[in-house]
């Protein structure tokens, strides 16, 4: 009897104070303030800042947000949280400060803004990095929570189990660094999984290369990380692919394809002059990618990202 009262009781508070939480939003409210307190103090706002918050929620670290930047813009997709932060700062000072976008983040188009914040619904993290990613003008950092897994391979190194084709992509466009490690017990309600914050700085400018082509490149390479880059190639829809772009690209660029034309044998031929036929991507720095990527592009092959 006393759990179910206790129990009762908290269900009563939830919508005396507000909305219920939608957990299949990803609404797993940030409830520490010491927390919250380290998250914005690796963002480092200036009083000039632009400050975009992704999931604002209640708004628990909105209002400290408000109380370092110029502008908060938040956006939200939940109405009800929404109207509930809109409430939270009405009155005060910070209302002339702050700007609710009710929508679908992965769906809004994105002003100018200096620093991003976010407590990422865990389910849109990976489009979420890359639409900030990809965004112009670019901005100066982003302070993110993420499942811990997700974070981790964010920040992974060649070499570790956790480095994949999201560790190699992301770290193209931008340096990683973990901030800290964030228990269940934090959240409201908790989540399943442990969380992580990193803090993200884009590569200004950025690698002047064809974004599509990198990641098409290593969609092939991560397939069997710990293979060696020639055997990833020697699959039949990779030569099908490679033979298929390069004559469209001949035929673009008004280029004869010889009679003799051998694809397998054109492919190897470039892995060798690369110096990369035993390399594994599991071990390969960004620059060995680019390194590979050049010689193929140089070669007349291309590659196909979907």
């Amino acid at each position: 009897m006393p759990k179910e009262t206790k129990d009762r009781k908290f269900l009563g508070q939830q919508r005396a104070s507000g909305p219920i939480f939608d957990k299949d939003l990803g609404q797993h409210i940030l409830k520490n303030p010491l927390v919250v307190d380290g998250i914005i103090a690796k963002a480092a706002l200036k009083p000039t800042d632009v400050v975009l918050e992704i999931g604002p929620g209640t708004g628990n670290m909105t209002v400290k947000i408000l109380d370092k930047c110029k502008t908060c813009l938040a956006v939200e997709k939940d109405p009800r949280l929404a109207a509930e932060l809109s409430k939270r700062v009405q009155g005060t000072p910070e209302q002339r400060k702050l700007e609710i976008v009710v929508g679908d983040f992965l769906k809004v188009n994105l002003p100018y803004f200096d620093v991003c914040i976010s407590n990422t619904p865990y389910q849109i993290s990976s489009a979420l990095t890359f639409k900030l990613l990809t965004h112009r003008p670019l901005w100066r950092c982003a302070v993110l929570m993420f499942q811990e897994e997700f974070a981790m391979r964010l920040v992974a190194k060649p070499g570790s189990e956790m480095y994949c084709r999201l560790s190699a992509n992301v770290q193209l466009l931008a340096r990683v660094d973990h901030v800290m490690k964030v228990g269940k017990n934090n959240f409201r309600p908790p989540p399943k999984v442990e969380s992580s914050v990193v803090r993200i700085e884009p590569r200004q400018p950025p690698p002047p290369i064809n974004f599509d082509e990198w990641d098409g490149l290593l969609r092939i390479l991560f397939v069997r990380k710990n293979r060696t880059v020639s055997a990833n190639f020697k699959t039949s829809s990779v030569m099908a692919m490679l033979e298929h772009n390069y004559k469209t690209y001949c035929s673009l660029n008004n280029m004869d394809i010889p009679m003799d034309f051998d694809v397998k044998k054109e492919v190897m031929d470039v892995i060798e002059r690369s110096g990369y036929t035993e390399a594994r991507a599991a071990k390969m720095e960004i620059a060995d990618f680019l390194k590979l990527l050049d010689t193929f592009i140089s070669s007349g092959f291309r590659f196909t990202a979907k």
